[in-house]
């Protein structure tokens, strides 16, 4: 994953931490404006995501974060 993509998801983790605690959920939606004018960034989210760690829709924004800190 790009590096660029990596710090935003940490960043829009950070912030829905912040906002509602560690239990917070999210899925990769939450990374992208609702318009979609970056598919290719969309669908590198979405490879991570469902393709590469085959997680949930909604995962803890936690979980995520740590995830991409641990280099995964």
């Amino acid at each position: 994953m790009r590096e660029e993509l990596r710090n935003k998801i940490i960043e829009v983790c950070d912030q829905k931490i912040d906002k509602k605690g560690l239990d917070v959920g999210l899925s990769f939606y939450a990374f992208f404006k609702n318009k979609n004018d970056q598919p290719e960034v969309l669908m590198e989210a979405a490879r991570w995501w469902i393709e590469t760690h085959e997680l949930d829709h909604f995962e803890k924004a936690s979980k995520i974060k740590d995830m991409l800190q641990s280099g995964v």
